[in-house]
């Protein structure tokens, strides 16, 4: 009887399991086929959307992101478009539910992802010198990076090394080098001693000398070099070296202390240590944040020194301090109440205006400010000079370093009643009342300039050089607030008309409604226009305006699910409204930074967690980033070779 009541469940297990795999292909792909393949297959993607590639249930398993937006589409009725033969009720039904079904099903098994070996980035090479040896150098020495996935320049995929970055590496390392043993305090905090003995020193050598044959006098240089290089080593490879690297540095050290050039020499202690400090700074364990791949399948933790190194370059952008070492050498880290404590003793600290910094002006789209990359058209806007561009700059990383270290809701990022301003910049923007270079925060008697959307910053990088952008800020709030992009353009679109005289007489929301009544252009700047519209009291330097010249300004405007505003202020309270949409947006681009790779299908879970953690919590950033941390994909890592090697296999 039991054997029979077991036979018959594992032949309904097999079952379901051969009907789930077969869903896709049996029930899906047809309707798929006759009624989305026409708009969407290779050679005639509407959209950029191509699904013909997808003939079976692993590929869309695969690319799980794609089809959960396929499916949002076809839920929302937004496809197939009107225009389109329409989904029957039962296709519908099956479609989406379907879809859903397969991609649910996909995520029981939690998925930490592949994260690749990845060098440091200019940024956090330069911090994590600076913490190291406190010299300062500046690494725009070294050939630029591209930004990757989310516009981070720490993705891994993007961090790639040339022959002439590797060549500057070489003479960094002799540059900052050189530059602390220059300089006496410098050099004693990273070479607390010297060992070149004096003549009684040197006597006592040749008094044990006579007594022991075997006396090297060298072997105590090379034990006082171990004092000085182990500790060194530690810190610049964020872990302890192991028995090979120690003998490596140490053998160097005795061929170089030992040469027969440099024995005369009475300061050969110390520019030996020099030289191998600067072999330890162009090794790969320093300029690469290596994480070892045991022989292991599947899943497994991070080891505690590679949890701290993810911590803090996450966090501070830089390596680990005493602390987190400590706490790595004892085993403590994985331990999620040492975490919480952690991340709470992070954020006080003032490195953690290297993260604000970092990640701010990246995700706001704003580091060029600080570069040399014409903005702005000099001839109509003289008084956007160098120095008002680095104070919006700055003005952006004090306002996000407030946020996020105050515990405040990080919806005013959005919208506040507050900026930090100094003199100069409250002058630009007409505000009165300010004195003093240096940047305070300023409590708004209105809501023009509180949070984001009121910064020059963005309003200035979301412009063109000679006017302003609806349709550049508008995609900007979908994509940088909202997390929604907006389809490609057309192939064939037309540009709007620049000439003066047209500006002049009908104003650039006229000639934007001219632009749209084509039928193709009409869907995506229905989304577009009307957030950037909403703008348009700010002018293409970020101050306030009420009108072109001529025609007064309406920052009117209804967005595509038909609800309306009067300027910026209205328009900031209805996009606070989106708050599933920004939780969700910011889960994605602070996971990305944080694991320096693009987000997966297989985070979702992680994504719902986070999501989820914005909204009860009032959207309290030192919650969300403690949740974060403590993520399964922040702390653990799947097998990238071993991986890749049996997909192979």
């Amino acid at each position: 009887m039991r054997s029979a009541i077991l036979s018959i469940l594992l032949c309904a297990i097999y079952t379901l399991a051969v009907s789930q795999e077969t869903l896709y292909e049996d029930e899906l792909l047809p309707i798929l086929s006759n009624k989305c393949f026409e708009c969407h297959r290779n050679g005639n993607s509407k959209g950029g959307i191509s699904l013909k590639n997808y003939e079976v249930q692993g590929r869309v398993i695969k690319d799980g992101q794609l089809w959960s937006k396929v499916a949002d589409v076809i839920e929302s009725g937004a496809m197939p478009p009107k225009t389109e033969p329409q989904l029957t009720q039962q296709e519908f039904t099956t479609l989406v539910d379907g879809l859903n079904g397969i991609l649910e099903s996909s995520l029981k098994e939690l998925k930490p992802g592949q994260v690749v070996i990845r060098r440091l980035s200019h940024a956090e090479y330069g911090n994590t010198v600076f913490d190291l040896t406190g010299v300062s150098f500046d690494t725009r020495f070294f050939p630029s990076d591209g930004s990757g996935g989310s516009g981070f320049d720490n993705q891994g995929g993007t961090l790639f090394i040339t022959p002439l970055k590797f060549e500057r590496y070489f003479e960094a390392a002799d540059k900052i080098i050189e530059t602390a043993y220059a300089s006496d305090d410098l050099w004693r905090r990273i070479a607390p001693f010297s060992y070149d003995p004096i003549w009684i020193q040197k006597f006592f050598y040749w008094l044990r000398s006579l007594v022991s044959s075997d006396y090297n006098p060298n072997q105590e240089a090379e034990v006082a070099a171990e004092k000085i290089l182990l500790p060194f080593a530690s810190n610049v490879y964020r872990r302890f070296p192991k028995d090979d690297e120690k003998a490596a540095l140490l053998s160097l050290f005795n061929q170089i202390y030992n040469d027969k050039d440099t024995i005369a020499n009475p300061d050969r202690f110390d520019e030996s240590i020099a030289l191998i400090f600067k072999s330890i700074l162009v090794s790969p364990s320093f300029l690469y944040k290596v994480e070892e791949e045991p022989q292991l399948e599947g899943v497994y933790p991070l080891s505690n020194f590679e949890l701290a190194s993810r911590l803090s370059y996450f966090l501070w952008n830089s390596m680990p301090d005493q602390e987190l070492f400590d706490l790595a050498y004892m085993g403590k880290l994985q331990d999620t109440l040492v975490l919480e404590a952690q991340v709470h003793r992070m954020l006080a600290d003032p490195k953690s205006k290297r993260f604000a910094e970092t990640f701010s002006t990246q995700w706001l789209g704003i580091t060029k400010l600080l570069g040399n990359e014409p903005i702005a058209d000099m001839e109509i806007f003289p008084e956007f000079n160098n120095e008002i561009r680095e104070a919006l700059y700055s003005e952006t990383v004090e306002y996000f370093y407030h946020v996020l270290t105050n515990n405040n809701n990080m919806m005013e990022l959005i919208n506040s009643n507050y900026a930090f301003l100094n003199e100069d910049l409250a002058a630009y923007y007409g505000i009165e009342g300010v004195s003093g270079q240096e940047f305070q925060k300023v409590l708004l008697k209105d809501s023009i300039r509180g949070g984001v959307l009121g910064m020059g910053s963005v309003l200035t990088t979301s412009s063109q050089p000679h006017r302003t952008s609806p349709v550049l800020r508008g995609k900007w709030v979908l994509e940088q607030l909202l997390g929604t992009s907006p389809p490609p353009p057309p192939e064939m679109v037309a540009e709007l008309t620049e000439d003066k005289e047209a500006h002049d007489k009908l104003g650039l929301r006229n000639i934007l409604e001219i632009h749209r009544s084509n039928p193709a252009c009409f869907s995506c700047h229905q989304k577009m226009d009307p957030l950037g519209l909403g703008l348009e009291n700010y002018d293409a330097i970020g101050r306030w305006r009420t009108s072109y010249g001529k025609v007064e300004i309406d920052a009117s405007g209804v967005l595509e699910d038909g609800r309306p505003f009067n300027g910026p202020k209205e328009l900031k309270l209805l996009i606070m409204s989106e708050k599933e949409k920004i939780a969700r947006n910011f889960s994605t681009i602070m996971l990305s930074y944080a694991l320096g790779r693009g987000v997966l299908f297989t985070d979702e879970p992680v994504l719902r967690k986070l999501e989820t953690c914005l909204l009860e919590s009032n959207f309290n950033p030192e919650l969300f980033l403690t949740e974060l941390i403590k993520s399964y994909v922040f702390r653990m890592k799947l097998n990238d070779f071993r991986t890749r090697l049996n997909d192979i296999v």
